[in-house]
């Protein structure tokens, strides 16, 4: 059937001209022309990339062409499929490229997208085009800023003046979030605290639905986990602890309240509460603090002033703190106990006030012993708590009772009351109830660690933040007739020396009329973050042309919630809580019609440089995708990136692999020269075929990506043992091939005598009666070391059983990033891989 040597850039090419000019991927809504109300939809998404100048590298294109497959797949089943794609375009790395190269961030988003759609087409990524979108397109923000628009609305957006995290480089507010490591996640710059004016969204309000919904989505369990994690709920209690007379006479004449509360899980610790410690930025400090302990406290604040939260919290660092010299009392017991300061109380976090138990919580344990302060024991183990807290430990409960009393050691764990009153001999569990009945100021309550979202930023490229502000009426949003608001024109890029926007310079923009009163008033000069576009860029896809409403509602009807949706375990805290708060508000106003926007979500491991570092510029171990598609063709590029390792793991790139998927690839190209009309049927082929059909079918929907690429490899093996092959078989091995290898598979396709496209094709079925044979299962050792089991079908080739061994999950771990040096198959017994 085919001839001559297999010429990947001249069918790559043929075939991506030919979907260009029938538009197969094309989704159609309801009302368009050729719709079928009786199609089943499928919505499929990736994170859409962030255009950056240095265009894609190889492990950007992992969760591309997982998902395309899962789209061509779908498509072969009869559904009409939803594969969009757009730019994430807004954000600090263009703006600060530009202001180094001295040009306009949109030109240098424009020119960064144009490059990016070259790539992406080239590895014929079944997207439909006609929906892509652009977060830096007024048609497309004007409905970011509408959403907000309702979010200040509804309360849900306020402007706070409050401490926030600095980047000293970048000259702009972040988010707690956007802080790893005590650096700027951007440009890893120092981060310092500064106290600004900044807008928030009140993501808090919508906590406990985050949460508690969760149960119910198809998402990896460490998905959910990191969620839960970032939102971290906590019941516990509400404890008021009134100011000491001194103290008190000070704050009621600051105007401040005369009353500390805290929050706490264990308000059945209060009879050991034996000290309090306050953020340094909590209003009470400079209130309360005793004129001897001024000077020293100031220069503490100061100090706290330069640190992130990252920073203050960090269990490992020494423990520092200033006595304020005030004292509180205890609500319990009436005992006098001295307030502190500390920075790894946030005051941020909870009421930025603490009770301290120093005998049974391992920071304030090492903090009173730091400063010499009391502790006091009040909660007596059990063995069996004592077990459950330190099982390597032989301590008994007798002598870890004798331990914390003394004040040598800290037990966090439950146990039975001491030293508190009429409450000794309680559980700890029974004493908490107990405590929230006796006393008027214990109340019970639930935290949560996450905290409102800080949403302006002090740069010029972003979305204009669409409010005013008025003299007389205050904070007022723009009429949605005045939407988009668009960014105007500026000379200089960088964040003023104050830390304003580059917009507070453009006074001819600023200067304005209140919309409710038209008096004069001036326009918010902040933007918003790079999450407000991508937080709601799934639902435009739906209705993208649309210039009423953000989609309509017959399409957002149609096609909400997204089917399955994939990203980088990076975004499974920041994007994904971020679009799901915006996704339920939508929701609770009338816009969308589903309370969760994605119904599946998975996640993909890094491609790791060949070095095994991270890639970046600075490493020097980038991969270009367009040197590696000229040397081998887009299809083997396509077939490396699903081959190279378990989906969910970061794996080591390797040029010598990619090379191993075009000889695959050749070895198929020839097996079409054997095909035959009239060959002969061979019953273990056909046997083999629809195992491998299942196979294939099973490994995409789980994402085994790697392991359903070794199923096709054992199929073409044994199609290549044949003098002549059916078309009718090897037509089912293009069918399976098509979603990894489309261009190859459609050029086959044709060859085979079909005018429509293989896109088009139905997925093949398999016979649950063929697939009984006889199997052998082989034990799988690295370096004479047992690490996995596959099973084989009895009669498969020494080459069959080294693929299906080489791409067992279990075994990648101990192959991946390392010189396989040899594998030895004793048949019916082991294969025994040998790496260096």
């Amino acid at each position: 059937m085919a001839r001559g040597t297999y010429d990947a850039h001249a069918i790559e090419g043929k075939w991506q001209a030919r979907w260009a000019e029938e538009g197969p991927f094309r989704a159609l809504s309801p009302g368009e022309p050729g719709f079928d109300p009786a199609r089943p939809r499928y919505y499929v998404l990736i994170e859409f990339p962030y255009p950056s100048g240095e265009g894609l590298h190889v492990g950007h294109p992992r969760s591309y062409t997982a998902l395309d497959v899962v789209a061509r797949k779908r498509r072969m089943e009869g559904h009409n499929v939803l594969y969009p794609i757009g730019w994430d375009a807004f954000g600090l790395p263009t703006e600060n490229y530009a202001i180094k190269i001295g040009v306009h961030p949109r030109e240098v988003t424009e020119k960064n997208i144009v490059n990016f759609r070259r790539q992406l087409k080239r590895l014929g990524f079944s997207f439909d085009w006609s929906r892509e979108v652009d977060t830096t397109d007024p048609a497309y923000y004007k409905w970011t800023q509408w959403i907000f628009l309702k979010l200040f609305e509804k309360g849900l957006a306020y402007k706070s003046e409050m401490p926030v995290n600095w980047c000293t480089a970048c000259k702009v507010g972040l988010a707690n979030e956007e802080v790893v490591g005590g650096v700027c996640e951007r440009c890893g710059g120092e981060v310092v605290r500064r106290v600004r004016s900044q807008w928030m969204l009140k993501i808090t309000e919508y906590a406990e639905r985050l949460l508690a919904d969760l149960d119910g989505l198809d998402f990896l369990e460490r998905i959910k986990t990191q969620q839960r994690n970032w939102i971290g709920r906590s019941e516990g209690a509400d404890v008021d602890f009134a100011l000491a007379e001194a103290a008190a006479d000070k704050a009621r004449a600051a105007g401040e309240t005369d009353t500390l509360t805290v929050f706490t899980t264990r308000p059945d610790t209060l009879y050991g509460a034996t000290y309090m410690v306050l953020a340094p930025e909590h209003p009470l400090v400079p209130v309360i603090t005793t004129d001897a302990q001024r000077a020293e406290v100031d220069r503490y604040v100061a100090e706290a002033a330069g640190k992130s939260d990252l920073t203050r919290t960090d269990l490992a660092k020494e423990k520092s703190g200033v006595d304020t010299g005030a004292f509180a009392m205890n609500p319990v017991n009436g005992a006098s106990i001295p307030i502190w300061i500390a920075d790894y109380v946030l005051i941020s976090y909870g009421t930025g006030a603490i009770m301290a138990v120093p005998a049974h919580d391992t920071r304030d344990f090492e903090f009173a012993k730091t400063f010499g302060l009391p502790i006091t024991c009040v909660v007596k183990p059990t063995p069996e708590a004592v077990k459950a807290e330190h099982p390597d430990d032989a301590t008994d409960a007798a002598e870890m009772v004798g331990e914390v009393e003394a004040g040598a050691r800290c037990f966090s764990g439950d146990g039975v009351a001491v030293n508190s009153d009429k409450y000794n001999t309680l559980s700890t569990a029974d004493f908490k109830k107990a405590l929230v009945r006796d006393f008027e100021g214990i109340r019970a309550a639930v935290n949560y660690k996450l905290r409102d979202w800080l949403f302006s930023r002090q740069r010029y490229w972003g979305e204009p933040i669409p409010v005013v502000e008025c003299p007389e009426c205050g904070w007022v949003p723009l009429p949605e007739s005045e939407l988009p608001l668009v960014l105007p024109e500026v000379e200089r890029f960088q964040t003023t020396d104050t830390g304003e926007s580059p917009l507070a310079l453009v006074a001819d923009w600023i200067e304005t009329t209140c919309p409710t009163c038209g008096g004069p008033a001036r326009r918010e000069t902040d933007t918003m973050p790079q999450w407000a576009g991508s937080s709601w860029y799934f639902l435009r896809y739906a209705d993208p042309k649309n210039d009423r409403a953000l989609a309509s509602r017959e399409a957002l009807e149609y096609w909400i919630p997204v089917d399955w949706y994939n990203g980088g375990m990076e975004h499974t805290t920041l994007h994904l809580l971020y679009s799901r708060f915006w996704h339920k508000f939508l929701f609770d106003i009338g816009v969308v019609p589903t309370d969760e926007p994605y119904t599946k979500r998975t996640s993909h491991g890094l491609v790791l440089g060949e070095n095994g570092e991270k890639m970046s510029k600075s490493r020097g171990n980038v991969v270009n995708p367009d040197e590696m598609v000229d040397r081998f063709g887009a299809d083997a590029f396509r077939l490396y990136e699903l081959f190279m390792g378990a989906f969910e793991l970061a794996i080591p790139w390797s040029t010598q692999g990619l090379n191993g998927m075009h000889r695959f690839l050749c070895r198929v190209w020839e097996l079409a020269g054997k095909v035959a009309p009239g060959a002969k049927a061979e019953n273990d082929l056909d046997r083999l075929i629809h195992k491998t059909v299942k196979k294939v079918g099973g490994d995409i929907e789980a994402m085994k990506f790697n392991t359903a690429l070794a199923a096709l490899m054992i199929l073409a093996n044994r199609l290549g043992r044949c003098a002549a092959i059916r078309p009718e078989d090897f037509e089912r091995f293009v069918l399976l091939l098509a979603p990894f290898a489309p261009h190859m598979s459609e050029e086959l396709w044709e060859r085979l005598g079909h005018t429509d496209l293989v896109a088009r094709a139905e997925w093949p079925a398999y016979d649950e009666a063929l697939l009984v044979e006889e199997e052998v299962t082989l034990a799988v050792q690295v370096n004479g070391k047992v690490r996995s089991r596959v099973t084989v079908p009895a009669d498969a080739d020494e080459a069959a059983v080294r693929e299906a061994a080489l791409a067992d999950e279990k075994v990648a771990k101990y192959v991946t990033g390392r010189e396989v040096k040899k594998v030895v198959v004793v048949p019916g017994r082991l294969v025994n891989i040998v790496v260096k």
